[in-house]
């Protein structure tokens, strides 16, 4: 056959001695492994089927389908690692129960230090103020403004606006006065006497640092350096009816500042805005109270008409305030035998702490929020 056809077309030439080499025996027909046929990776990971991917892989190592599944895996393990709670060490575990049992030994030996008044630091620290702190922090976020205003030592009388049907105020000013203050200060509030002889109540409030209202209890504690809270206005600030909310009473005789002036110590004022709301009063029940030989029977928005419900407080939002502090030490020895010198400054102080709580209240945005 010639080598081009009559239409013109080029003829290939079929070379019939050129044979296709023999494969060696054993050998396979697929590719070398790793894509060496294109110079291209294989993927490296494994079907369901138990199999090597054969599709090409990427930049990681993997292809497309693969790559893919191990980027959602990661993941999830990322979000199962962060979900998990950070347990402490067994260490930490171990020192903790030992603590716990060191603590229990000295309670039920009675291997533990109490002052004059009864005064319970280990008790206050590990057990009442980790109970009161949900309160403090949760239920009422009490915000505390001007803490740097109690002295870091030495004697100092804080006088309080009192409210609230019960004595909560005195209690998270306390813990206020312990957590926020950079010296954790432990604050020795002078108590009716009527609350020191209510059964569990009162000793309690002893072990707590209280101590009684009395003239001689507070000149010793303020003469020992320490830092005393009062609350001048006492029953008639607890029981007032709630459309007399934020208006003090009066402050008695002024026994707080002969105290102050005869050891010399600042009174700082503190002006407590929240505690009004927790039991709002709307009517006292005299002849009840009488009987009960209580000073006063209050009946609440929520008590009695909600029954056993009615005596959780509502969650106000609260703001403790601590105001400069007055001085004491430019009087003379004397002053505080002097009643118009204890009565003007017993006056002061009361207009001061009013002042706060007003203003207070006019940057306060909702009573719960």
């Amino acid at each position: 056959m010639s080598e081009r056809s009559a239409a013109g077309g080029e003829v290939i030439p079929l070379d019939l001695t050129r044979r296709r080499p023999r494969r060696a025996p054993g050998s396979s027909r697929s590719a070398p492994a790793g894509g060496a046929a294109t110079g291209r990776p294989r993927c490296g990971a494994v079907t369901a089927d138990g199999r090597a991917c054969r599709n090409y892989s990427g930049p990681s190592g993997r292809c497309a389908v693969h790559a893919a599944a191990t980027s959602a895996g990661d993941q999830q393990r990322r979000i199962a690692e962060a979900a998990r709670p950070d347990l402490p060490p067994l260490k930490e575990w171990e020192d903790a129960v030992a603590g716990v049992l060191s603590f229990l030994r000295r309670r039920l030996t009675g291997a533990y230090p109490v002052d004059l008044y009864g005064f319970d630091r280990e008790l206050t620290e590990q057990v009442i103020a980790p109970l009161a702190r949900p309160l403090y922090q949760r239920y009422w976020r009490v915000r505390t403004v001007g803490v740097e205003h109690i002295p870091d030592d030495g004697g100092v009388l804080l006088v309080a606006n009192h409210s609230g049907t019960l004595p909560f105020d005195a209690v998270m000013t306390k813990l206020a006065v312990y957590d926020e203050h950079p010296q954790r200060r432990h604050l020795r509030e002078l108590a009716a006497d009527l609350a020191l002889r209510t059964p569990v109540i009162g000793p309690l409030s002893r072990k707590t640092g209280n101590a009684l209202a009395h003239d001689d209890d507070a000149i010793r504690l303020l003469s020992a350096g320490e830092a005393v809270g009062v609350w001048p206005e006492g029953y008639k600030g607890l029981g007032k009816h709630y459309r007399d909310r934020y208006k003090l009473q009066r402050f008695g005789r002024g026994g707080f500042v002969e105290v102050a002036l005869r050891t010399g110590a600042p009174i700082v004022p503190v002006a407590i805005v929240g505690a009004e709301e927790i039991y709002p009063i709307v009517a006292n029940v005299r002849p009840l109270a009488r009987l009960l030989g209580l000073p006063y029977f209050p009946m609440t928005w929520q008590f009695p008409l909600l029954g056993p419900a009615g005596l959780l407080p509502l969650p106000s939002k609260w703001v403790i305030e601590f105001g400069e502090p007055i001085s004491t030490a430019s009087y003379p020895p004397d002053a505080a035998d002097d009643p118009m010198t204890v009565l003007e400054l017993s006056d002061r102080v009361r207009d001061t702490i009013q002042q706060m709580l007003y203003r207070t209240l006019l940057g306060r945005r909702s009573v719960f929020f």
